[in-house]
């Protein structure tokens, strides 16, 4: 079978039509991520950094391309994944970003958030804001179990991917 003759669509039926109270937790967690305490440049770049820390190009994709739409330039989304060498971010973004490795990489330390991390997080937030910069890591990892078993399809919005579930 050729690329083009490939089905586009993930390889599960609709996640939300087959556990309706997902669509609420998502929903929450929206909420939680946009509520305006952390700015939303700062969220799509932790997303971003998320997606690509676990390995999902689903979620790489879809990080990228909502960070284009609130304007973000491609230095910025391409220097994400080099973010320490990187001259295209604020102390607070860097912090952010050092937070999202920490809490979704492996130590080979005892702990991954060590004091001195979140003393550099905490001079740049408040701790308002570093629980809802918990919650962005947080609503990314959500999603990560759907897009490893689920393989939807990078840049095919869910409408066109997700097959409808089955009735029993």
């Amino acid at each position: 079978m050729t690329t083009a003759e490939q089905v586009r669509v993930s390889r599960m039926p609709n996640p939300v039509q087959l556990v309706p109270e997902m669509g609420q937790t998502a929903a929450a967690l929206r909420g939680v991520t946009g509520n305006g305490t952390i700015a939303p440049a700062t969220v799509g770049l932790v997303q971003l950094r998320a997606g690509q820390i676990v390995g999902s190009t689903y979620l790489a994709v879809l990080h990228t391309g909502a960070l284009r739409k609130q304007g973000e330039t491609e230095e910025r989304i391409a220097a994400v994944a080099t973010w320490p060498t990187s001259p295209y971010f604020t102390e607070a973004e860097r912090a952010a970003l050092a937070l999202v490795e920490a809490v979704l990489q492996p130590s080979s330390g005892s702990e991954r958030v060590t004091d001195a991390l979140y003393e550099e997080v905490s001079a740049q937030y408040s701790d308002r804001e570093i629980a809802t910069l918990a919650m962005v890591i947080g609503e990314v990892n959500f999603y990560v179990p759907l897009a490893v078993i689920g393989k939807p399809l990078p840049g095919v919005s869910p409408a066109r991917q997700w097959t409808p579930a089955a009735a029993r």
